[in-house]
């Protein structure tokens, strides 16, 4: 509930200051009705980053790999059991 109530404040907050800057006339009128525009593509660029960045920096897990090699052998030996064709190996 907190990080709702975080992500609503930041809402609140960008909503503010895109009025002001809307009465205020700082920044000329036809850029400033595309700053949410401008905000969701910022948004979605670092979202692809934070995608990209993980996806760079996914652990790999030796052991885990180990347990699920044990865990296949595991399966072929019990469909074996029950007469399954698992294939070759």
């Amino acid at each position: 509930m907190k990080h709702v109530l975080k992500l609503f404040s930041l809402l609140v907050l960008i909503s503010a200051l895109w009025i002001s800057l809307l009465q205020a006339s700082i920044i000329p009128q036809s850029h400033t009705w595309l700053l949410p525009i401008y905000f969701i593509v910022s948004l979605g660029c670092y979202g692809l980053l934070m995608v990209g960045v993980g996806l760079m920096r996914f652990p790999t897990c030796p052991q885990e790999a180990v347990l699920l090699q044990q865990d296949i052998a595991e399966a072929k030996d019990f469909l074996k059991q029950k007469g399954v064709d698992v294939g070759s190996e």
